[in-house]
């Protein structure tokens, strides 16, 4: 049983992840709160470290050879826990002792997970069981979320327990822009007519994009068939329907490594079709997306956020509408921070780790920045160092998964991926596996 544990956790994250926050808010919701919840919330942390327990007691030690890569992971790790440790005085930072908790679990996860992945032997009938769980956790999600967005008022999320999960148990409170839900719930075109999201079971447009374009480049290295065929073209839907623009190209990137890997035409035809879709769904979707309606709170605070903004363009695939400004700028600022600031200011002064503890948030959204901020340059450049290494090993074995992990850290540019659950648990998982 002890050896057989890993992959059952594996399989776990795969299936259980996509349903985390909706499970967790549905707690909420039924009145489980506090402690009790956070233990409950814990669950994958609690299943990663029995997995890494299981491996170590049935081998007696760890049970493989350190490679370059693997000492590259050691490295960033390395860095992690010296910021840890290092007082915040001495850096300039802010971080609370639970902000420094909460900055160690979100840098030690994704090599926690490599270590796990490292230390399985996958088959070739279980890497072909993995794949058709991942493509079966994302027709469920794609499913589910289109449902959704013409089935479910969104004032059935206004009135769950959505809102309080995030605000009162995760601490990060969104305000009154969608009554308490992230604000990306919907699409704002800026003529108070939002727009629905595919936000699905992660409660985030973001988080299902990823795992759909994760599952797509899974179909795409596959033999074709007419099933994946009807999977891929629902999938498909699902991830444009999260209105991801970054997720969208972060696809086609990740399929031109496709057919770089496979050496074979058919996935750059893909990226090539993908393209034009995106383009033109993107550009109409304000014309033929499922409409909601603000609350009367909301469009007050709405029209007073507008009064403060520069003027923008109302063109979603422009480079001045009001979202991708707002990513530019921040990406913009965190790479000023970290040039100004190279040593770093430590653990928990950073994207949701410092929003949720109420600290200054000295760089957001991008993985990169904010690891520059909270570990120092070299840090940074540690984890960049480790990653581009384990692509290079994994992309001749995996293709899918090579073109996967580089459509990741593509998304790394604008958001912090490695925060995103499911990418941190499985991905790096399976890199490790195949490393």
């Amino acid at each position: 049983m002890a050896e057989r544990f890993p992959r059952y956790a594996l399989y776990a994250f795969i299936v259980g992840l996509p349903f985390h926050n909706v499970v967790m808010a549905e707690l909420y919701e039924l009145g489980l709160r506090g402690l009790p919840l956070d233990v409950l919330s814990a669950w994958k942390e609690v299943l990663l470290a029995g997995a890494l327990g299981a491996v170590v007691w049935s081998s007696r030690g760890i049970p493989f050879r350190f490679s370059p890569t693997d000492w590259l992971a050691l490295a960033f790790a390395t860095f992690v826990v010296l910021y840890a440790l290092i007082p915040q005085d001495w850096l300039g930072g802010e971080a609370s002792g639970r902000g420094i908790l909460y900055g160690l679990r979100h840098g030690l996860t994704p090599v926690a997970a490599y270590v796990l992945g490292r230390s399985l032997h996958l088959g070739r009938d279980e890497l072909r069981r993995v794949g058709t769980l991942i493509l079966g956790a994302a027709v469920v999600v794609a499913t589910w979320g289109l449902i959704d967005v013409y089935a479910i008022p969104l004032d059935a999320w206004r009135n769950s327990g959505a809102p309080g999960w995030y605000a009162e148990q995760l601490g990060l409170d969104y305000g009154p822009a969608v009554s308490g839900l992230p604000e990306n719930f919907v699409y704002n075109p800026g003529d108070e007519r939002p727009l629905r999201r595919l936000v699905s079971t992660f409660l985030s447009p973001l988080a299902s994009g990823y795992l759909l374009l994760v599952a797509l480049l899974v179909a795409a290295a596959w033999q074709r068939s007419r099933w994946l065929s009807v999977v891929s073209g629902l999938l498909l839907v699902g991830l444009l329907f999260t209105y991801s623009r970054t997720a969208l190209a972060a696809l086609a990137l990740g399929l031109v490594v496709l057919a770089y890997a496979l050496r074979n035409w058919w996935p750059l035809a893909a990226a090539t079709v993908l393209v034009a879709t995106g383009f033109f769904f993107v550009k109409a979707y304000p014309d033929f997306g499922p409409e909601t309606t603000f609350t009367p709170a909301e469009l007050e605070f709405q029209r007073g956020n507008a009064q403060g903004d520069a003027e923008t363009s109302g063109d979603p695939t422009s480079f001045d509408e009001p979202s991708v400004d707002s990513h530019l700028d921040s990406l913009r600022e965190g790479i000023d921070t970290v040039i100004r600031h190279p040593q770093g200011f430590g653990l928990g002064n950073a994207g949701v780790t410092a929003k949720r503890t109420g600290e200054e948030i000295k760089a957001g959204e991008s993985t990169y920045t904010e690891l520059g901020v909270e570990l120092g340059l070299l840090g940074m450049l540690a984890f960049v160092a480790w990653n581009l290494a384990l692509l290079r090993r994994i992309l001749p074995r995996a293709p899918w998964l090579g073109a996967a992990v580089t459509a990741v850290l593509a998304l790394g540019i604008q958001t912090d991926v490695i925060g995103v659950h499911w990418l941190a648990f499985v991905l790096w998982t399976l890199a490790g596996e195949r490393a």
